[in-house]
């Protein structure tokens, strides 16, 4: 097997997995992105996610807003599409502006509609390990790992990173009692003591901190299975920008077994499971 773990065939799986269930169970799932500004990076993503979502046989629907939308009118919107029965699932693109509160919107949203699984609700039953939307970078991950047969059980895995969207829910998911679970992990963060030494008893490294090129050779022990979820855009030498992931990935390339390339690895995934959770919101909101 190739050590560079694409998303590429991972995520042409889930979509394939998604069309067939939609065409088998006539479904017309609708997806609604609220979307506010004029990020470059985030409209180029929209975009490509209306795209995706056709292709596959969901409805997706944009309602941009400009960047001086107030709280009130962002949560009069959100209330609307918590009621509006057409819609299965809201997608809230980030970032949002300072006005916005976004724990307030986290909480705010439908459960049932909340497809990057953000809401409190979800997130507990997430730790409960009852059926509930997993947040969709953690669940890439998982999907990575079983795709490549790349087993946790009993392996130290080092997650680099606590954030409430991919370190926290990660750590949750690799510890239960299942084939992508049973790991022994570990949460490194800023105020991380020896954090080389943890890193080098890894067999999993998992980087989700959102620091360019932070990992380099000199932290990993040979053979480590690199998962590298950040991306940060960063200007090269020749004055042209680029997209890089926490990981230095030509530094680690030849210690580790395996590795995720930036792009073209985890992030490819997480869009597939985000409309994969949008089917699942039609099967919520028939219960």
């Amino acid at each position: 097997m190739d050590k560079i773990l694409k998303g590429l065939p991972v995520s042409r799986k889930i979509y394939a997995r998604i069309k067939e269930q939609i065409a088998r169970e006539k479904l017309n799932p609708k997806l609604v992105i609220i979307f506010v500004g004029n990020d470059p990076a985030a409209d180029y993503y929209v975009k490509m996610l209306e795209k995706k979502s056709k292709k596959i046989g969901i409805l997706a629907e944009t309602i941009k807003l400009g960047s001086a939308v107030t709280q009130t009118d962002f949560l009069q919107i959100l209330s609307k599409l918590n009621n509006d029965e057409a819609v299965n699932g809201i997608m809230i693109q980030k970032p949002l502006p300072a006005q916005i509160d976004e724990t307030m919107i986290n909480n705010f949203i439908n459960p049932q509609k909340d497809v990057d699984a953000f809401h409190p609700l979800n997130l507990g039953k997430m730790l409960l390990n009852e059926d509930a939307f997993i947040p969709c970078t953690p669940a890439a991950v998982l999907e990575m790992l079983k795709f490549y047969e790349i087993t946790t059980n009993g392996k130290n895995v080092v997650i680099l990173g606590r954030s409430n969207v991919v370190g926290k829910p990660l750590a949750n998911l690799l510890l239960r009692k299942d084939e992508t679970g049973n790991a022994t992990v570990t949460i490194c963060h800023s105020r991380t003591k020896n954090l080389k030494k943890i890193t080098q008893n890894a067999d999993i490294l998992i980087a989700a901190i959102g620091r360019p090129e932070f990992v380099s050779q000199e932290m990993i022990n040979e053979g480590v299975i690199i998962i590298d979820v950040g991306v940060n855009q960063i200007v090269t030498d020749k004055d042209t920008t680029a997209y890089v992931g926490d990981v230095n990935y030509d530094d680690c390339l030849n210690k580790s077994s395996f590795i995720t390339p930036v792009p073209g690895g985890v992030g490819t995934v997480t869009t597939a499971k985000l409309l994969q959770n949008v089917v699942k919101a039609v099967e919520f909101q028939k219960m």
